[in-house]
């Protein structure tokens, strides 16, 4: 019996999920990823929930704890960086979670743990994607073609495959939130808790510690002028002038982020889609259901989607409709409830008013509180089901 094969577009933590377990399951596996190379850079992240079994069976739990970002705790401070509330933390639970790694970390460590025989092709994208019989045929920009029985796309949140394929499924919905990320150099005033700072105007800012010396700065607001279009030059400049009297380590930050080599700059969007299949084109990953940062979870659910796929298409390898449905129908209900963001969150999370900020400082207290600390720690639960993850058949077994 023939090989099946499976190209996937993304070389992030959505497309190595899915590029291990469809290894394991049997197929060939080629990965195209736009970037000249491997990307280890980015952000916090943390592995949440059911996720935390797929890494059990990678064999990659101890692997990625030892990778922890060294953060062991959430504090709000004030304009002069005195703590007014420590958030709850309670091992896979809190603001700060057991799994709390770097997303470049947690790829290095999935990249380095596959099969030998998974093939990358880097600095290239899908141009066009034909329906051939018993399979699809997948052009690049740089001139390749690759019969494949089947395509997962896991390019991102502004997947251009997605739009030319799945255009009418896709809804797209911006949350008005502009966020910078970056990394900046550690200071003696920096420790290892995350500082979270509030501003009048809907602004806030972070520091985070990371497991490299140095520190991981984000810098988010609600409303203001739309960043799209320009460059990273005309986007900071734009930045600056909204956080000129923010205050605490506003200034230090954007200095910083002048000269750092790998800022990134985005408008949150939503990504809601009526399927996540069609034919032999999946998706995985923030392409089909971008959750953005304000409902958390993304790097938990492109873990669980990578296995859930392959654990269905090893058991109906040559049925893939029902294979796929079923990988819907599995993964949804979590998607759904992250997604569902509370009403008012935007105006609790990013308050433009002093007497929203009084507001918002008389909520935290309470949320920390000794009485309230358990319900807490359960609005930053993500990714957990009372599922079952569906069995997977190894190829090698």
């Amino acid at each position: 019996m023939p090989q099946l094969h499976a190209v996937i577009s993304g070389a992030s933590i959505a497309g190595l999920s899915s590029a291990y377990w469809l290894r394991r399951a049997g197929w060939r596996v080629t990965v195209i990823e736009r970037a000249n190379e491997f990307r280890d850079g980015g952000q916090n992240i943390d592995v949440r929930g059911i996720a935390r079994e797929v890494l059990f069976r990678m064999g990659l739990f101890d692997a990625v704890k030892a990778q922890n970002t060294t953060e062991t705790g959430t504090v709000l401070v004030t304009s002069t960086g005195k703590v007014r509330v420590e958030l709850p933390f309670g091992g896979e639970g809190g603001a700060t979670a057991e799994l709390e790694v770097l997303r470049g970390d947690l790829a290095r460590t999935m990249l380095d743990h596959l099969p030998d025989d998974v093939d990358f092709i880097y600095g290239d994208t899908i141009a066009d994607v034909t329906d051939v019989p018993d399979g699809v045929e997948v052009g690049t920009e740089g001139g390749l073609s690759l019969r494949a029985d089947l395509l997962v796309i896991a390019e991102g949140v502004r997947s251009a495959t997605r739009d030319r394929l799945f255009g009418d499924a896709v809804d797209q919905k911006e949350l008005g939130i502009k966020m910078v990320f970056g990394t900046i150099p550690r200071t003696p005033t920096d420790d290892d808790r995350w500082r979270w700072y509030n501003a009048i105007g809907g602004r806030q800012i972070h520091l985070r510690p990371d497991n490299h010396g140095t520190i991981r700065a984000i810098l988010a607001y609600s409303r203001g002028e739309d960043l799209k279009g320009l460059d990273r030059a005309g986007a900071l400049a734009v930045v600056r002038a909204h956080y000129q009297d923010a205050g605490w380590e506003a200034s230090r930050i954007l200095d910083a982020f002048d000269t750092s080599d790998d800022v990134y700059i985005d408008q949150l969007t939503q990504v809601r889609m009526s399927t996540w299949h069609r034919g032999r084109v999946v998706m995985a990953g923030d392409a089909g259901w971008c959750v953005t940062p304000m409902g958390g979870g993304g790097a938990s659910l492109a873990l669980i989607s990578g296995y859930v796929l392959a654990a269905y298409l090893s058991t109906t390898p040559h049925n893939l409709e029902t294979a796929l449905t079923s990988y819907e129908k599995w993964l949804r209900p979590l998607v759904d409830d992250v997604q569902s963001l509370p009403r008012g969150l935007e105006y609790f999370a990013y308050p433009r008013t002093r007497l929203g900020m009084a507001a918002r400082g008389a909520v935290d207290r309470v949320i920390a509180s000794r009485l309230f600390r358990p319900i807490a720690a359960k609005v930053t639960r993500v990714a957990e089901t009372k599922q079952v993850l569906p069995a997977l058949r190894d190829a090698a077994e």
